[in-house]
């Protein structure tokens, strides 16, 4: 049987370990899952009930064309339907786009330490990934990222992944960056901006802006949004596209006709109606990454000012270990070895109390696990 190098060759995602993998494999009763960006409240109460209203008829096939949130999407956002689509979770809107534009060999170009999805689904469809270091403060260098681009014409560069705020580095690219990406590269008929915005709510520093600003004024930009995070349906599977028509167009002949479930579209109606719930989120997240930069600060690790709700910090260890020393205490944190930080970890913003039981086993595993000779310490 003949399978193709790049497939191969692919190096799977790796998610978060489950807790009740961890439960399983430590003999622990309590596990406190920090490592995923999850919305600690779990879904929206409107949500919830809007689903159990929709339980009785799910011996029916699901709306195919996505009708009802579709339009509550357009209402809240301010983009026509025709602007708009659903899929899968943001990563089936990430492969699908690497389906339509990238050929065999032809280019996926991003930023180290970039999400993972990204290479995962160049690898898929057989597209050729390619990187740029990050710049100072491990940021997205745009101005690098469109040098690239122009470097490298043999490339055939079809998409370029911009993540923006960044998973796993909490960093975002500003409004003058963003704007002087786009006026080199925008209105381009050889290649796609995606900008993913998962984390845009989130966002707390004053100078960011979405692309979503930059929509109509583009034919070559897409924006994608996940339900996942703040909206807390990580598992129902479903994000949001905008796009100009023409894209919106190729995706819906491409997708399945039934990629997102009826379940998960009622939850996302309601959920995107619940303006309290999203505003108890934000301050969740901004309080417990408060308490995240306090607490990291008293125990000296140097960490990265997050616009997502986690944090990436140094422990200045080897982190596999730090991670397993962790897992003992029943706290599940993420190490980010596969993005190449050998020392750091991912913390994600939990309750209150399970912020604190994470800090606290921190702390004594800290006192446990050496400092790694000669570790750098990062800029932050």
């Amino acid at each position: 049987m003949k399978i193709s190098p790049e497939i191969l060759n692919l190096v799977p995602y790796k998610p978060g370990k489950p807790i009740s993998e961890t439960q399983r494999e430590y003999g622990l009763t309590t596990v406190y899952k920090l490592a995923s960006n999850e919305n600690p409240l779990g879904p929206s109460p409107k949500a919830m009930d809007a689903v159990k209203r929709a339980l009785d008829h799910q011996n029916l096939y699901p709306d195919p064309s996505h009708y009802e949130l579709l339009h509550t999407i357009s209402k809240q956002w301010g983009f026509p339907t025709k602007q708009l689509a659903i899929g899968n979770g943001s990563d089936e809107l990430i492969d699908l786009l690497t389906r339509i534009f990238c050929e065999p060999k032809e280019g996926v170009l991003t930023s180290v330490a970039a999400f993972n999805a990204y290479e995962v689904s160049a690898a898929a469809n057989r597209a050729a990934i390619r990187k740029v270091p990050l710049t100072e403060g491990y940021r997205f260098d745009l101005e690098a990222i469109a040098d690239y681009f122009f470097a490298h014409p043999e490339q055939n560069i079809r998409l370029i992944f911009v993540s923006n705020p960044n998973n796993p580095t909490g960093t975002y690219a500003s409004k003058q960056e963003v704007e002087g990406f786009l006026a080199r590269l925008g209105n381009r008929d050889d290649v796609m901006i995606v900008f993913d915005e998962a984390y845009n709510e989130f966002v707390r520093a004053e100078d960011y802006a979405s692309a979503q600003n930059y929509i109509n004024k583009f034919n070559n930009l897409i924006v994608l949004r996940t339900f996942s995070k703040i909206y807390g349906l990580a598992g129902f599977r479903i994000g949001a596209m905008i796009a100009p028509e023409a894209v919106v167009e190729v995706f819906n002949r491409v997708r399945k006709p039934f990629n997102v479930n009826d379940l998960a579209q009622v939850a996302a109606n309601a959920a995107l109606q619940d303006k309290e719930f999203l505003q108890r989120s934000q301050q969740i997240c901004w309080k417990g990454l408060d308490y995240f930069y306090k607490k990291l600060e008293e125990l000296g690790l140097p960490y990265i000012h997050s616009q997502g709700n986690f944090v990436m910090f140094d422990t200045l260890r080897d982190a596999v270990k730090v991670n397993e020393a962790l897992l003992r205490r029943g706290i599940i944190m993420r190490p980010v070895l596969n993005y190449g930080f050998k020392t750091h970890m991912r913390l994600s913003v939990g309750l209150e109390h399970e912020n604190e039981a994470a800090l606290v086993a921190l702390k004594e595993v800290l006192k446990e696990i050496p400092v790694l000779a000669g570790t750098p310490i990062p800029t932050v």
